[in-house]
């Protein structure tokens, strides 16, 4: 029976946990603030285990963080457990190794005896699941601004054990101008894009800039971790394939874009043991990966993860989704990044990681500069396509120097 509470009902059964809890709740930009505020006031210690944290989390001795995606809410806490694992076998992290006592969700308001978990799916029916077989608490906020989404994201109200009403506005994106970058990136990549692809790729300029240029094309599918206000403008521009769903674990993006989603069939919404399955990803028609790094070795290895050794995000689901592309008839995996990094002054394409290896064996690395083929070619092939169509024009010297004492022939 779920318990309907108000915010003081909810205040007696958070006192009434157990010491210490792992709390697991709604991530990305789905975080349901009213309820952790009661968490945090109710709770003297406990555990907050978050994908992807953003700013304004509760932050204090007692709370320890955790998460296998570092977000900036998290980056520079001391406190943080990082756990390293890859978006597709997180949810097996709630079987064992992380078993949650306690998942917080933000939902909809209750619809026919169901809510929706709106933008935001991903690992959580898999902690809602781990959570009852191990007796625990699901609390679900349930917020009017919430849009209701299909697919894996209904969860019926026999599955939430206190169910709390509340308001607040959900964290919405405010697009900006693709700067002059962003948009060579996004042509390069846009070029290599046949009509009939599926497409994954994530929020930012050089995604939004891909998205722009495609346009034109018709027929275009997604199956995606997540997506933003990029395919909205495609659907306008009659570029999605009608009869397919966009298939997507979690989004961002602006109020438009919610108000499209909501109650929108063709938005089905995967927990990430489907959406990050390389198996299922292969079985994607033309399925093309677009993902980022911060640096990029004269190997074809990508770090995206850590800067100077502290971690910055995680492996998310880039693997994921390189593998199953590549797997793919017809797939195509690729990094995109500026060749030259404006804050820290330096390439992004460099001799050889000093970082752990978040992917590799991509399709090309793209930058402003061109298109670096890399499956297919020898390692002397990549490492050459890397400094002449990659690299920025000031380091293609030192880059040829360091690749010939790496043992590679570039010249």
């Amino acid at each position: 029976m779920t318990l309907h509470a108000n915010a003081e009902e909810l205040s007696a059964v958070l006192r009434g946990l157990l010491p210490n809890p792992r709390v697991v709740v709604s991530g990305n930009f789905a975080a349901p603030g009213i309820t952790l505020d009661l968490v945090d006031r109710n709770v003297p210690e406990w555990r907050l285990w978050i994908l992807n944290p953003q700013l304004g989390l509760p932050e204090r001795d007692g709370i320890t963080p955790e998460t296998p995606f570092v977000g900036p809410g998290m980056r520079k806490n001391p406190r943080l457990r990082y756990v390293p694992c890859r978006l597709s076998h997180v949810p097996r992290l709630f079987d064992g190794p992380m078993v949650p006592d306690v998942v917080v969700l933000h939902t909809s308001v209750p619809r026919h005896g169901v809510v929706s978990l709106g933008i935001e799916v991903n690992v959580l029916p898999a902690a809602i699941e781990a959570c009852r077989a191990r007796g625990g608490t699901v609390i679900a906020q349930a917020n009017p601004q919430m849009p209701f989404t299909y697919g894996d994201a209904i969860v019926p109200l026999s599955s939430v054990d206190v169910l709390f009403e509340a308001e607040e506005p959900i964290a919405a994106a405010n697009p900006s101008p693709l700067d002059d970058t962003c948009s060579v990136i996004g042509d390069r990549i846009a070029a290599r894009i046949k009509d009939g692809s599926t497409l994954q790729m994530g929020i930012g300029g050089v995604p939004d800039a891909v998205l722009n240029a495609l346009q034109g094309r018709r027929g275009l599918r997604f199956w995606t971790e997540m997506f933003s206000d990029g395919v909205l403008a495609l659907d306008r521009a009659g570029a999605l394939d009608p009869d397919s769903t966009l298939a997507v674990s979690f989004l961002f993006g602006s109020q438009e874009l919610y108000e499209w989603v909501d109650g929108n069939p063709r938005v089905r919404m995967l927990r990430t043991e489907a959406s990050n399955d390389p198996g299922l990803i292969a079985q994607q028609p033309l399925m093309t990966s677009v993902n980022s790094a911060l640096q990029v070795d004269l190997f074809a290895q990508a770090n995206a993860s850590r800067i100077n050794a502290r971690i910055y995000s995680g492996f998310g689901g880039q693997n994921d989704f390189i593998v199953g592309a590549l797997h793919a008839k017809g797939g195509q995996a690729f990094i995109a990044l500026r060749s030259w990094h404006p804050k820290a002054d330096v390439s992004t394409i460099v001799p050889l990681l000093d970082e752990p290896v978040t992917s590799l064996q991509h399709t090309g690395v793209v930058t402003e500069h061109g298109l670096a083929e890399i499956w297919g070619r020898s390692q002397d092939e990549q490492a050459r396509n890397l400094i002449e169509q990659a690299a920025h024009p000031r380091v293609r010297d030192e880059l040829r120097e360091e690749a010939e004492a790496l043992g590679l022939r570039v010249s």
